[in-house]
């Protein structure tokens, strides 16, 4: 009988102890607290306009400047047809918009650097000297406030290196179209009262390039240590097929 009542007792104990295994809290889903990726979808250009045309990386073997990866790069949506045509075009609401490149030529090289921004006429309206940067790394150019970019107008942009003293071969290049356009009178109330992570989630949503580039990038250079803000930023560029392009460092803006 003690035998029996000795087993009957060690059994329920048993299940006591399984019940209390079975009742331990689950761990969370470490992907549920991942960052969410972003994607960007760029707005076709309208129909019946010129194809922007454009190109997005400066080609290694233009000129005399060194082979390097990544190249020069404009952070611009481009899209690619058959056999070799190229899209770069994208979508700004500011009339003093900044645009992103990233510059593999650094300093003490004096390779001649230009921004130049043409009207729809082709008319240069605004030309800039650009100082290379002190490291490789991805500068910021803004449209200076004496130059308004009127809506509805498209723009052609273009940033050159000269590595060739003598002029005798072209500059490597970049280039690419941006316009202005407004948004709907709901969205640009959303967006003043929205802080910057859902600023920058609105200009998505609305297919509005510059903008949201601009916000994030302010955000990375802000919060360098920030995991959320840091998979936005890539995921952001990795959805342009710019991957190779953010892991560079951010450098200052130019004056």
């Amino acid at each position: 009988m003690k035998i029996l009542l000795s087993l009957l007792l060690g059994y329920i104990s048993f299940l006591a102890g399984q019940s209390l295994v079975q009742a331990k809290p689950v761990p969370a889903n470490t992907t549920a607290n991942q960052p969410k990726k972003v994607s960007f979808n760029p707005p076709q250009p309208p129909a019946g306009e010129p194809a922007p045309g454009g190109r997005v990386r400066g080609g290694a073997r233009r000129g005399l400047c060194p082979s390097v990866k990544p190249p020069l790069t404009a952070l611009a949506p481009y899209t690619e047809g058959p056999p070799t045509v190229m899209n770069v075009w994208g979508l700004t609401t500011e009339a003093h918009p900044t645009l992103m490149f990233y510059v593999p030529y650094s300093r003490p090289a004096t390779y001649p650097t230009q921004f130049v921004l043409q009207d729809q006429q082709s008319n240069t309206i605004y030309q800039k000297a650009i100082a290379l940067p002190e490291k490789p790394g991805i500068i910021s150019i803004s449209v200076p406030d004496n130059i308004t970019l009127e809506v509805n107008k498209r723009y052609r942009w273009f940033l050159t290196v000269d590595c060739d003293p003598q002029k005798e071969s072209s500059p490597t290049y970049v280039e690419g179209v941006m316009k202005r356009v407004t948004l709907d009178a709901k969205v640009t109330q959303k967006l003043a009262k929205a802080k910057p992570l859902q600023r920058f989630e609105i200009y998505l949503q609305n297919g509005i390039w510059h903008e949201a580039l601009k916000t994030i990038s302010q955000l990375r250079q802000e919060n360098p240590k920030d995991l959320v803000i840091a998979e936005k930023w890539q995921s952001l560029l990795a959805s342009v097929r710019l991957d190779d392009i953010a892991s560079q460092s951010l450098r200052p803006n130019q004056p």
